[in-house]
């Protein structure tokens, strides 16, 4: 796609191409408390950590990090929900060196045992609530520390008082007691910033290797699209989790580079104390995801709350329907921007404008340096003409360097120099682009991802289940459901109600089926291979 009609559709100031300094990603950190050093870089509980006072304290366990043998290269892993903790642990992790897995805290304790041994996580900060989670599967890990840290530790000033599992540090002990150390910061541009999981071809999930500069890239191409946010003036609402790539880098690192105050909420379903929250502390930028706007329009007390503060809502993660933009808007004043992205290009590449045209089912255009093909969903080769579906190509500066440990599978989505995408979409025009379908059966609950294959995994090992298969579904608050089909075994007999307590055990919570229908038989391909397509076919009928 040689042309790029999108750029005639930028709003005014937004550039075609940007410079991109060869910095680390903890740079942004650094220079808001350089110039910023009395601004607040979190809010959390009503409570302000100063840009200044979370550098200081990202250098102090940066260097206590390295004085107690972390390595260069070596994997961080955080269990955290969004908290100042998460904050100061991922930036001590890349200013040590390290690569930082952030893991899901929902997740059941073989969802964590997965990651924590395919990225080799040999440091992990966690919440004490998740002790119990840990517990049961240290003893499988290469995990050589657990640090631990309580939801009020930086809020009331007062160390918790809660025992120490054997073997265990608790983080705000460890920050106070470890001498002061100079941390030479010799972290590149091209060095390991993140492993970020993802599904994948598979079914099994995978790392996606984001350098520093792929951080930076991003950060720096969200930051021109909003061509009317002020360094200082902004203040970023985080309710979409930061150990989602997507709150990690349109939230924190973007809060970082505008230098503005992140409002941290760590409980989104807590809708009472999110309106709190906004009308509280007046943000101004809140990525979300359809679900969140759509919890907020309907609750029964919104209309006793002020959000007028919110300017520019970017939604991602899972489409974003018409009447849910209509009634978010017309509840703040703000503009609700639907955008795409993946966790390969951490984590965005369209946008609708913030100023200019929003068309309806539209991810929007390609960002600055985002280059963009449609291709043939024959060959996989040819461009298709303007309005033709096909499978999403993207290339630019913050297209991952590939999967961790996974060759096959970096060489099959990294091919000729961009990025398959797996979505199949369509461009119009004017250079706005649309997903039709996807060509992955990845399942997106509410911005989540749920691997089919995961769902059946853990069906398959319930004694009753003799063959399973699950797909997603269309569901107009979650963007999309899990269902499961079953057969069961000859002579047993089971309930839908079964089978989810069943998944309960295994699966995070977004992860369950809503929906189990039994079957006599599944359909198959001529080869026996379960055809999850012909059974939402069947259901759409």
């Amino acid at each position: 796609m040689e042309s790029k009609p999108w750029l005639n559709h930028y709003d005014p100031g937004v550039p075609a191409h940007l410079e991109y300094p060869r910095v680390n990603a903890f740079y942004f950190l650094d220079e808001a408390a350089r110039k910023h050093p009395d601004g607040a870089c979190t809010l959390f509980k009503g409570v302000a950590i100063t840009f200044q006072e979370m550098a200081a304290l990202t250098d102090r366990l940066a260097a206590a990090l390295v004085a107690n043998g972390l390595r260069r290269g070596e994997r961080v892993g955080l269990l955290l929900p969004n908290t100042p903790q998460f904050v100061l642990t991922f930036y001590a992790a890349l200013k040590a060196g390290g690569v930082a897995v952030a893991i899901n805290p929902q997740y059941r304790p073989r969802e964590i045992l997965y990651q924590v041994n395919d990225a080799g996580v040999r440091w992990l900060f966690s919440l004490d609530d998740y002790d119990a989670a840990l517990d049961t599967i240290l003893p499988q890990t290469g995990i050589r520390q657990v640090i631990t840290t309580n939801l009020d530790d930086f809020v009331s000033g007062q160390r918790s008082h809660a025992k120490v599992p054997p073997g265990r540090l608790r983080l705000l002990d460890w920050l106070t007691s470890a001498p002061e150390a100079r941390l030479e910061k010799t972290v590149s541009a091209d060095d390991l910033a993140i492993f970020q999981y993802t599904g994948g071809t598979t079914g099994v999930p995978k790392g996606a290797i984001g350098l520093h500069r792929n951080l930076v890239a991003n950060t720096l191409q969200v930051r021109s699209w909003l061509v009317n946010a002020g360094e200082g003036r902004e203040r970023v609402l985080m309710a979409i989790p930061m150990f989602h790539v997507y709150g990690l880098v349109l939230g924190m690192s973007l809060a970082l580079a505008l230098m503005s105050p992140l409002v941290l909420v760590h409980n989104p379903r807590d809708l009472p104390d999110l309106l709190a929250n906004i009308q509280r502390h007046r943000p101004t930028l809140f990525p979300g995801v359809p679900t969140l706007f759509n919890a907020i329009n309907a609750f029964p007390e919104v209309q006793n709350y002020d959000l007028h503060s919110l300017k520019v809502c970017i939604s991602g993660s899972a489409p974003l329907m018409a009447v849910t933009k209509a009634r978010f808007e017309a509840l703040t004043g703000g503009r609700v921007c639907e955008g795409y992205g993946l966790s390969e290009a951490p984590t965005a590449t369209h946008c609708n404008p913030v100023m200019g045209e929003n068309r309806p089912g539209s991810i929007g255009l390609p960002w600055p340096d985002v280059d963009c093909r449609i291709v043939s969903l024959e060959d996989g080769e040819g461009d298709v003409t303007i309005g033709e579906a096909g499978e999403l190509l993207v290339r630019g500066p913050q297209v991952m360097q590939g999967y961790h440990n996974m060759p096959g599978e970096t060489a099959a989505t990294l091919r000729g120099g961009w990025l398959h995408t797996g979505d199949i979409a369509r461009m119009d025009a004017d250079g706005y682009f649309y997903i039709v379908d996807r060509k992955k059966e990845l399942i997106k609950v509410g911005g989540y991802q749920v691997w089919p294959r995961e769902v059946e995994d853990v069906i398959a090992a319930h004694p009753k289940v003799f063959e399973v298969a699950a797909a997603g579904l269309p569901d107009a608050y979650h963007g999309e459901t899990v269902k499961a089909w079953v057969v069961l075994k000859p002579g047993q007999t089971s309930s839908e109600e079964e089978i989810q307590a069943w998944c309960r055990e295994y699966l995070a919570p977004f992860k369950v089926p809503t929906r189990v229908e039994f079957r006599e038989q599944l359909p198959k391909s001529a080869v026996g291979k379960i055809l999850r397509r012909e059974l939402v076919r069947e259901e759409q009928e």
